[in-house]
């Protein structure tokens, strides 16, 4: 966090308001499939999530991934990592993303947006060529339908949406759970109207006795 901070501070107040202006733009404004997150504290640390392009083993998640701002941006390039796990040649096992936009053919006037969109469009088109995975770079190659497989099960596990699984769990259980606690409410209810039925029956009696 400290080096994080000190990166803010050696920032100068016009990339910084540059860079706040764009998020916000973003924000308001986001590109097909991307929400910004940005973080109150660090201005240089971007998140967003990124939705898995359909007709890819990504399709249907939800990938978060970071851009973290160094002491010289703009001059060089952010850092970029995916926060969610995902099998991708151009992802390394601790998430950095090896893309040429935030290498060798960064430049200073590349906003965020066009960062975030190159990252997307590596789900699309990934280069086993840069590959940090040298497994999935090898199954993209040589064996794509393993590598398909392979992706689509990491998606699967750690990037589908939980919400509304974890919802849908919770309402079936509620669900017998309520109609489990309805049986003893109904026959309490049904017993109810039988004894004052029988309270009715016997004031009926006492009153035709009078």
């Amino acid at each position: 966090m400290a080096s994080q901070s000190s990166n803010v501070e050696n920032l100068s107040p016009q990339i910084i308001r540059r860079v706040a202006k764009e998020v916000m733009e973003l924000m308001s404004d986001p590109p097909e499939g991307i929400k910004v997150l940005a973080s109150e504290n660090d201005i240089t640390d971007i998140q967003a999530t990124i939705e898995g392009p359909s007709g890819t083993p990504y399709a249907g998640g939800q990938f978060r991934i970071k851009l973290v701002l160094g002491r010289d941006f703009p001059q060089s390039p952010p850092k970029g990592f995916f926060v969610t796990k995902v099998f991708h040649p151009n992802v390394a096992s601790n998430g950095e993303i090896c893309v040429n936009t935030l290498k060798k053919d960064w430049k200073a006037d590349l906003g965020i947006k066009q960062l975030l969109l190159t990252v997307k469009c590596l789900l699309i088109y990934p280069n086993p060529e840069s590959a940090l995975n040298e497994e999935a770079g090898k199954l993209l190659l040589e064996q794509y339908d393993d590598y398909f497989k392979r992706a689509k099960m990491m998606t699967e596990i750690h990037a589908l949406p939980t919400c509304r699984s974890s919802k849908d769990s919770r309402t079936k259980p509620e669900g017998s759970h309520s109609s489990s606690m309805e049986g003893p409410s109904a026959k309490k209810h049904a017993s109810d109207k039988k004894v004052a039925e029988k309270k009715k029956r016997d004031k009926k009696r006492t009153l035709k006795r009078l």
